[in-house]
């Protein structure tokens, strides 16, 4: 019993696996079903000097413009937020998010569309772009239904997703093994629809996004060129 005990005592010990994220950049087509010109989108990873790790997407088509960044730190296998900006013209009302997460103060402030945001603040909790990268991870990981909590707009909401499987995707860089992956909403609250496909070999990079918005408005990106750790993503 005590040799258990002692073991066990060893194992907890040990330190946590450091997730090793990659650095990456794509370019994406972009395409709204309604609108008869195609866009571009850019997607991108880095990590910065001080040691956080900035995420940036951004989307134009016509008239219309969305960009997305998000800045956070990892500790263990755990992402600390610590800003996240949103910023949309185009095609229907603007949209302006920020979001800035005081681990000290264990708040997030902010303001969404000029109303201030306060929320309460707990290890686990994602914005709206860093749980993207988390989602990534944990499909590396072989998990098949994943859950977090993010800070939408002025309120904590809870995102699901579930693995469909294995698919193929054709792109321009060629010919992508990929996971497929369905964000999981109640039929009866939400009629939007988001599927995610991530690359196999190229360390789980988003390859392709559809999106059903409740208007029935569809949205997609598709991959045209990318790098993952420097390499250039090549299809079969």
């Amino acid at each position: 019993m005590r040799r258990a005990l002692l073991l066990t005592l060893a194992v907890l010990a040990l330190p946590v696996q450091a997730l090793e994220l990659k650095p990456f950049s794509a370019s994406y087509t972009a395409d709204w079903k309604q609108v008869p010109v195609s866009g571009t989108a850019q997607r991108s990873l880095e990590k910065r000097d001080d040691n956080t790790w900035e995420l940036d997407f951004e989307a134009s088509m016509l008239v219309a413009s969305f960009n997305e960044r998000s800045v956070f730190t990892v500790e263990g296998e755990t992402f600390l937020p610590q800003k996240y900006r949103l910023k949309r013209s185009g095609l229907g009302k603007g949209k302006s998010i920020k979001h800035d997460f005081d681990w000290q103060a264990k708040q997030v402030v902010g303001e969404d569309r000029g109303d201030p945001v306060k929320l309460p603040l707990n290890r686990g909790l994602l914005d709206k772009s860093t749980y993207q990268i988390a989602l990534q991870e944990a499909v590396a990981a072989g998990e098949k239904s994943m859950s977090y909590q993010v800070v939408d707009g002025d309120e904590i909401e809870t995102y699901d997703f579930r693995v469909l499987g294995e698919e193929k995707v054709s792109t321009k860089a060629g010919q992508v093994d990929a996971i497929k992956v369905e964000r999981v909403r109640d039929p009866t609250q939400s009629k939007r629809q988001t599927i995610l496909w991530f690359a196999k070999n190229w360390d789980f990079m988003l390859v392709r996004l559809h999106q059903v918005e409740k208007d029935g408005k569809e949205y997609q990106i598709m991959l045209e060129e990318g790098t993952v750790d420097g390499r250039a993503v090549k299809g079969s």
